[in-house]
């Protein structure tokens, strides 16, 4: 069903090796609760080059397929859901500059990603905006050769590691462009926002501009284009955050299958009962369909044909997710509670990457435009 090549077939493989060596379960649960991202692993895992497998080689990357790096995120979150997802957002917005930037910031700064030399931040959202970009306020007025950029962005993911934010900001009356503003320029200071549900590897911040000066080839694309690579990026973030899914609901069911053939009841193995069995059937169903409809979609991306399978397979694979981590902890009872059985972890992340981009609501508004025109 899965319909693998040799190469992607041996990916997959150095991805579960890799995982299987440096995710530790004790280290997950004291990163995970000290809000700390797992540098050391994502170094590595930059030097094996799992990441950015979808960049162009020319800029650094894989130079492969969204499939690719749906495999590595797939295998990544079903080993540890929060250090999987933790490496994947660690680069997050950087497909921006694969669609609209120049051949400069390519350079600069793709292969920096694909190194873990970098990492990236997509500075969208503003307070009170929801996920329309027509109430944006943060504003770059050009003076000379260069761009200056006020206003404030929020729930900016990654901010803490990342050495660039990709911010888009109001340039005219009706007009919106797309900035690399590195985090080191004067003017840009950062509050985190504490700990979330989820993805606590993953931190977020509010990110404020004040008179940040960049250089006019900082622009990305053209002055008054920014929601063009957006648009893109939604549509590669979809099928990355699709397979993230896919690995996090069969990383709950791995944990969940493992349980209930080793836990006793009146005396018996709990996965002897019929109701545990159907439970078991629904949750692997529901990983199955997960998976199939996400390479669907990576491979008609890939091929350019994708058109609203993006966003399908994120609902879908998103709800499998959250569904599945939520049958683990019931499956577990009482223990499902508790941090040292993973599944509750399992489940807070799945829930947290259900709600990016805008939620199951945004994926259902993009489905509906391209089938009802």
């Amino acid at each position: 069903m899965e319909d693998l090549d040799r190469s992607q077939r041996e990916i997959r493989k150095a991805a579960r090796d890799f995982a299987k060596g440096e995710f530790d379960r004790d280290q997950a649960l004291e990163m995970e609760t000290g809000n700390r991202f797992p540098e050391k692993i994502w170094t590595k895992a930059g030097d094996l080059g799992f990441l950015g497998l979808h960049f162009p080689e020319a800029c650094g990357g894989g130079g492969l397929g969204f499939l690719e790096s749906v495999l590595v995120a797939e295998t990544f979150c079903r080993r540890d859901a929060t250090i999987g997802c933790a490496l994947l957002l660690a680069g997050f917005g950087a497909e921006c500059l694969m669609h609209g930037g120049s051949d400069d910031l390519k350079g600069r700064f793709l292969g920096a990603v694909a190194e873990a030399r970098m990492g990236a931040a997509p500075a969208f959202r503003e307070p009170g905006m929801g996920t329309s970009f027509g109430a944006l306020q943060t504003d770059a007025r050009q003076d000379g050769n260069h761009w200056i950029i006020d206003g404030i962005k929020t729930d900016v993911l990654n901010a803490g590691q990342a050495g660039f934010f990709i911010v888009l900001c109001r340039t005219g009356e009706a007009d919106c462009s797309m900035f690399v503003v590195e985090r080191e320029r004067d003017g840009v200071a950062l509050r985190e926002q504490g700990r979330r549900l989820g993805l606590n590897m993953t931190g977020s911040a509010r990110v404020q501009f004040t008179g940040v000066r960049v250089p006019q080839e900082n622009l990305v694309g053209e002055a008054g284009g920014g929601l063009r690579p957006v648009d893109r990026f939604r549509e590669d973030a979809s099928i990355l955050l699709a397979g993230a899914s896919v690995g996090i609901a069969a990383g709950a069911f791995d944990r969940a299958l493992a349980y209930v053939k080793e836990r006793e009841a009146f005396g018996r193995k709990l996965g002897v009962f019929e109701i545990t069995r159907h439970k078991i059937a629904e949750m692997a169903a529901k990983v199955g369909s997960a998976r199939a409809i996400t390479f669907q979609a990576a491979r008609r991306h890939d091929a350019g044909k994708a058109g609203s399978l993006p966003f399908m397979a994120r609902m879908m694979a998103a709800r499998a997710a959250v569904e599945v981590a939520d049958e683990a902890i019931q499956l577990f009872g009482g223990y499902g509670y508790m941090k040292e059985s993973e599944v509750e972890r399992f489940y807070r992340d799945a829930k947290a990457i259900e709600l990016m981009l805008g939620g199951t609501g945004e994926m259902k508004k993009r489905i509906a435009d391209d089938i009802i025109k």
